[in-house]
């Protein structure tokens, strides 16, 4: 039996380019989780579960399935105990018996995987972050503080490092705001 595994991913978030691959592959059975985390895969589990002998598992991506090389590694175990397959399209990667790969194709769907899985990571957590009101990167300095250590290094009165000391500024963030 062939069975498709789909959850949201970035270019993907409505499932709609998994369920048309899994018309194209056609699959008898389908599991598509209903949310993007990582966490609670019901749809997993419950795949998972029913696996059978000679059943082929169909996923888009492998980080898809997977949301860490030792995930990656546990599902394909559980899949080899049941006699089950993967196929992973976009890497190409098809586990039935016969197909055999070349260390270098092996090396280049692992990294491929790995950083898939850590940019969905990071656009999940950004996301996520960018909901709540929050911003990336380093926080700003306050104004005053800016404009405080600007004057103190034009008067030539202070040092460097008497005005990170009274102001908080670096001299490579003063060096950057003289610059502008």
């Amino acid at each position: 039996m062939r069975i498709g595994y789909a959850r949201a991913i970035e270019e993907d978030l409505d499932c709609q380019k998994q369920r048309a691959l899994f018309k194209e592959f056609g699959c008898d059975v389908i599991h598509i989780e209903s949310h993007s985390s990582p966490k609670q895969r019901t749809e997993l589990d419950r795949m998972l579960d029913a696996v059978a002998l000679g059943d082929r598992i169909i996923v888009m991506k492998l980080h898809v399935l997977a949301d860490s090389t030792r995930q990656l590694v546990d599902l394909v175990e559980a899949l080899e105990e049941k006699s089950a397959f993967l196929h992973a399209v976009k890497e190409n990667i098809d586990t039935a018996k016969g197909t055999s790969f070349s260390f270098l194709e092996i090396a280049k769907s692992i990294a491929e995987f790995q950083s898939d899985a850590i940019s969905a990571k990071t656009k999940a957590g950004l996301s996520e972050a960018k909901q709540k009101g929050m911003h990336a990167g380093r926080p700003r300095k306050p104004d005053a503080n800016v404009k405080k250590a600007i004057e103190m290094y034009k008067s030539k009165s202070y040092s460097l490092a008497e005005i990170k000391e009274q102001t908080g500024i670096s001299k490579s963030t003063l060096y950057r705001y003289l610059e502008n």
